[in-house]
């Protein structure tokens, strides 16, 4: 369909292209005037540009001297000029596209391009990265351009900031990349020109900006522009993680060894397991055995919702998550999520809904206190936030149609600098996966008895482990790399591309890995790339392949299947294996055949659409989350800018006396008994309200508050009553958002059984989630009032709480940041109510409650 609407329309791609060459050419044309220049004068022209800028000319205007100025300096800095292709690539991510650049293009040198002409505008440039140690290295790599163009460069990694200081020397590192990143404070590395880091620290960072007591302690400018390396790994494959910031809960559920022991007990009859939604479901058979071992009588009943979800949770863990796979346990006790793109190990991250805790109970190690969300947000969000995006990468083509449209970003193919002649040799299909791994060992050994280096990968640890057994009972001798030894990855790596050399590694190798080949290497046909099973997704399976015939150079790739390989067994191996079987293959001869290969690859296009659902999902209810975020973190924003803070308590004073009155006009006792608990005021007042004409009372219920107000002012001084009621109103906003966080969470937990009863649970969820942030801030309101009234501050006071200790802890680094793979929902436990000292906790009016039931009447 696709190439028919080229036909009748054109190739929109070749037509900006074409745009693209037609640009390079004008900056190509610029390159004389500034090679005539001396380091001065180049070092001078951010300074013209700036001035330009100020009398309004635009970035497009200044983007051709701009980059002929950059790929100079370049040139004289880094030995490395700019090629054409690369011009290309710096337009395209200007603009605020996906540049899809093969291995090997040079995407870091790319990146200087628009980065330099982004932060001549004075706003701040991110560059944001999959790990901290590609922050340091591109940071410390391209930091000497900036510097010599006369701007600031700093990098951002976890715990730690550093900023480029030519005079600053690092004496315990070696690498040049790394030697001259002095450490700083966080807000100093914001404040540089060009900030490069990790994806979740720029991510984190944003959120403890939204937990701090003063305006000071900010660390991020306005977001402006940001260039996202790797940029289908952090936008799609981290998609459907939230980052969250937590604290300890007061307590926490000590069901999930029982129910491990459950589940461990139940047979393959007692369950069924759906591998592709990651689900399970009890049998009639099931539900009876579990109702004998509890002791229960009716495991569904409405009392025995917690036993339910503690069963399922032990359940997915016992069937769906394998060890050495999914995760890894540590010789500390600790388990550690193995993420399935890359294979590394996610320090830092736990399942969410009790999944980690029943893992930990399985494996028989210490099962972790649950926690409660301070602040939380999605990468899709995060990245949303900023006015221009942009992101580069080897493999977006794939996923265009997801980057279009969550992100709103175009995918541009940037043409290689040289042409590709590596050789991707069609899939090898075996009927079995023990013939699959035979067949691979001999090819092995006869590349390594030809000189040619081998990279072998694996989609898991477990894979790699039984590979390595294999090759070394074949005495084939190689280097493993996985998460368990990932430490010895650049020394593995550096050793990798020698004659003879193989290497057995999971996904860890697919991204950003060079491996560099001798003249010998290349001679004798480069670097040879072979698959042990098809990933999920075809993205993975480029990102390897792309590790053979970088920049030009000669190699070969070859996968190897079997119709036993998890993605071929869970979309349809046995008919595989039943057609192999009517072609009387045996399990060690490989069959070529276009059905088959067709048949791989719509199993990866059914996994890569059930993932693009999934996370579409995520993000449509992240939306209406994300309404309510920009809401409440904006009126904080306002409260922390400000230093008296009078005129929107007074308002709240007058809108809540107003409201009640309004509300118990023909019941003056009751109304008298609802604004003392709003406002404390005299019994005289409140009997002059009382018997005043209806239609005056709200104002002079107004009025008599806010003398009240006047009152406790001039009692304790303006400067203290100005912080008290400052400190007040960001503590019952950031208790109520932190509730709301709660309450939101469990709506969403159970909201998809409205579509039992023929209604959309989206819907269902916007309507039920307004109503739940009306509420809030309602109650934010009555919670302000009450507590302005009857706080009694002293010479020394600080408004301090447990949230407001634990956001300054998280403030500090010290509060659990952690990023959370979402599964499939299921019923969670409500966690422990939060340890906090609530301002709310001052008795809910009976008018709060009647004006919540009206919110949610209209709604």
């Amino acid at each position: 369909m696709r190439n028919v609407l080229k036909k009748v329309f054109g190739n929109p791609e070749a037509r900006v292209l074409k745009q693209y060459y037609a640009q390079v050419e004008s900056i190509n044309a610029l390159a004389g005037k500034y090679k005539k220049m001396s380091d001065k004068q180049l070092s001078e022209q951010t300074a013209v540009f700036k001035a330009q800028l100020v009398k309004g000319k635009s970035l497009d205007d200044i983007l051709y001297d701009a980059y002929a100025l950059v790929r100079e300096t370049a040139t004289r800095v880094l030995g490395q000029r700019h090629f054409d292709v690369q011009l290309i690539g710096g337009i395209a991510l200007h603009q605020g596209n996906v540049a899809e650049m093969r291995t090997g293009e040079g995407k870091t040198l790319v990146a200087t391009l628009p980065v330099y002409l982004n932060a001549l505008a004075e706003k701040g440039v991110h560059i944001v990265t999959v790990n901290d140690y590609l922050a340091q290295r591109d940071a410390g790599w391209m930091a000497g351009i900036y510097y010599h163009l006369g701007l600031s460069t700093a990098v951002i990694i976890s715990q730690s900031s550093y900023i480029y200081d030519p005079e600053f020397e690092n004496k315990d590192h070696d690498d040049e990349r790394f030697r001259h990143l002095r450490p700083c404070g966080r807000q100093e590395a914001y404040q540089a020109d060009i900030t490069y880091g990790m994806n979740s620290e720029f991510g984190f960072d944003y959120l403890r900006d939204n937990m701090v007591e003063e305006a000071e302690q900010l660390r991020q400018r306005d977001l402006v522009y940001a260039i996202v390396d790797e940029v289908d790994s952090i936008l799609i494959d981290e998609a459907r993680t939230p980052l969250i910031i937590s604290a300890p809960a007061t307590s926490s559920g000590s069901s999930y060894a029982l129910f491990s022991q459950v589940a461990r007990r139940l047979s393959a009859d007692d369950y069924e397991v759906d591998e592709k939604r990651k689900a399970t479901a009890l049998t009639d058979d099931g539900v009876e055995k579990v109702q004998k071992l509890l002791g229960i009588d009716n495991l569904y009943s409405q009392d025995n919702i917690q036993v339910i979800y503690h069963l399922e949770q032990a359940l997915r863990a016992e069937t769906l998550f394998k060890r050495d796979k999914d995760y890894v346990v540590t010789p500390d006790g600790e388990i550690v999520i193995v993420d399935e793109f890359t294979g590394r190990l996610l320090h830092g991250r736990r399942y969410n809904e009790g999944l980690h805790q029943a893992i930990e109970a399985k494996e028989g190690v210490e099962v972790k206190q649950e926690s409660v969300t301070l602040a939380t947000i999605s990468y899709q969000n995060y990245f949303r936030l900023y006015d221009k995006l942009a992101g580069m990468t080897g493999t977006a083509k794939t996923e265009e149609e997801e980057f279009q449209q969550v992100y709103n970003l175009n995918v541009i193919e940037v043409p290689t600098n040289v042409p590709i002649i590596r050789e991707d040799k069609s899939d090898r299909i075996y009927s079995t996966e023990n013939g699959k791994f035979t067949a691979l060992v001999e090819e092995v050994k006869t590349f390594q008895s030809n000189g040619r280096p081998v990279l072998i990968g694996t989609v898991s640890i477990e894979k790699n482990e039984v590979l390595s057994r294999l090759l070394s009972r074949a005495g084939v001798k190689h280097e493993v790399l996985n998460a368990k030894n990932h430490e010895r990855e650049a020394a593995i790596i550096s050793q990798a591309g020698e004659s003879g050399a193989v290497t057995l590694a999971t996904n860890i190798a697919g991204r950003g890995t060079d491996i560099k080949l001798s003249e010998k290497v290349i001679k004798a046909g480069g670097l040879v790339v072979v698959g042990s099973e098809r990933h999920e997704s075809r993205r993975i399976d480029n990102q390897l392949r792309g590790r053979g015939g970088r920049q030009g150079e000669p190699g070969l790739t070859q996968f190897y299947v079997s119709a036993e390989d998890d993605l071929m067994r869970i979309f349809g191996g046995d008919r595989i294996k039943t057609l192999m079987g009517r072609l009387g293959v045996d399990e060690t001869t490989p069959i070529e055949n276009r059905t088959l290969s067709k048949a791989i690859e719509n199993a990866q296009k059914k996994v890569e659409s059930q993932f693009f659902d999934s996370r579409k999902n995520v993000v449509q209810y992240d939306d209406v989350m994300n309404r309510h975020r920009k809401s409440t973190y904006s009126t904080r924003q306002q409260i922390l800018k400000q230093t008296d803070v009078s005129q929107d308590i007074k308002g709240m004073i007058t809108s809540e006396v107003t409201d009640i009155t309004s509300q118990y006009v023909d019941d003056p006792g009751e109304l008298k008994k609802e604004i003392a608990v709003a406002v404390p005021l005299p019994s005289k007042d409140l009997a002059k309200i009382a018997k005043a004409e209806a239609e005056k009372q709200p104002q002079l219920a107004a009025e008599l508050a806010l003398k009240l107000y006047a009152e406790r002012e001039t009692r304790y001084g303006a400067a203290v009553i100005r912080q008290l009621e400052r400190a007040i109103y960001l503590q019952s906003l950031d208790t109520g958002w932190m509730q709301h966080l709660e309450n939101m969470q469990h709506l969403r937990e159970g909201i998809n059984w409205r579509a039992i009863g023929q209604r959309d649970p989206l819907v269902e969820y916007r309507r039920e989630g307004q109503s739940l942030f009306e509420s809030m801030q309602n109650q934010l309101q009555n919670n302000v009032v009450q507590f302005v009234f009857r706080a009694e501050p002293t010479a020394d006071e600080t408004v301090e709480t447990e949230l407001t200790k634990a956001a300054e802890h998280a403030i500090e680094g010290g509060t659990k940041t952690r990023q959370v793979t979402r599964r499939r929902s299921v019923k969670d436990e409500p966690p422990a109510k939060p340890p906090v000292a609530d301002p709310g906790q001052a008795k809910k009016s009976k008018s709060e409650r009647k004006r919540n039931k009206k919110a949610r009447r209209r709604r």
